[in-house]
């Protein structure tokens, strides 16, 4: 069984990341996303257990994985064969499941779910080797925006022992909207571009009522691939830095930006 204890002596405070994780083919592909991904997981300084927040994890209440091996789970359909049989056997760790529950009531353990294509299709490139624990956390769905935010501020502890805590959605998501070619709509790109400078700002008020924003509707048509961004908001300090990077609107309305505080 993993372990992560809460040892914090002599561990540097971990960034925080939030990635526009895209088509799940990333998980298998050679491009500009995948390189930039296996980049920066090798300039990371390398965690004790990641934390992942996906998109594609809704439930009724907060849940976080418990399990001590986490299934690679394919939710998705009509890709390539290949994409099915692929495996990222990383450990879980129960242990880091239950002091996320008794730091923060009202999570509960989950022992069914495992790793959605959010979190494996971007570890397998950060990190290939799938030895470090990975847990994921649900997005409740009775949470405001608000909430999100501010849950994402309660885990800022879990940074300096060691857990890389990792938002993994996108902040234009609109399937409808798709052109399949590497192209954007204006509003698309106008949007992404809208958030980054918001959040450059450190405007997170801003940002948190997206909603009040002009073509929101368009480019966040559900909420799902935008709410991972406001845990990763929430996680920074006071006088954090953020740095952007995979910064392209493509697909008509998916944004690949990417953001890393600290």
């Amino acid at each position: 069984m993993n372990t992560v204890k809460p040892d914090n002596q002599n561990l540097p405070r971990l960034p925080a990341l939030f990635i526009g994780h895209g088509s799940p083919l990333n998980a298998l592909e050679d491009n500009e996303y995948s390189r930039a991904w296996a980049e920066l997981g090798q300039r990371l300084p390398r965690p004790k257990a990641i934390l992942c927040i996906s998109a594609h994890w809704q439930t009724d209440g907060t849940r976080v994985t418990a399990m001590s091996q986490p299934r690679t789970i394919h939710d998705f359909y009509g890709f390539p064969q290949a994409l099915f049989d692929f495996v990222y056997p990383t450990p879980g760790s129960p242990a880091l499941a239950a002091r996320i529950k008794a730091r923060m009531p009202g999570i509960e353990l989950d022992q069914d779910w495992g790793l959605d294509h959010g979190s494996w299709s971007v570890l397998c490139h950060l990190f290939p080797d799938a030895h470090i624990p990975v847990l994921q956390l649900s997005l409740d769905i009775k949470k405001s925006p608000e909430q999100h935010y501010q849950l994402g501020k309660a885990l800022r502890c879990l940074r300096d022992e060691g857990v890389l805590i990792v938002g993994s959605g996108n902040i234009v998501h609109n399937l409808q909207a798709a052109i399949w070619r590497d192209t954007a709509h204006d509003w698309a790109v106008a949007f992404a571009e809208r958030i980054k400078r918001l959040i450059a700002a450190g405007d997170h008020s801003a940002v948190v009522k997206y909603r009040e924003l002009s073509d929101a509707a368009l480019a966040i048509p559900t909420d799902e691939h935008f709410l991972p961004l406001l845990y990763i908001l929430g996680l920074q300090g006071d006088g954090e830095q953020v740095g952007f990077f995979t910064d392209k609107t493509t697909l008509g309305a998916i944004a690949m930006l990417s953001v890393q505080v600290g």
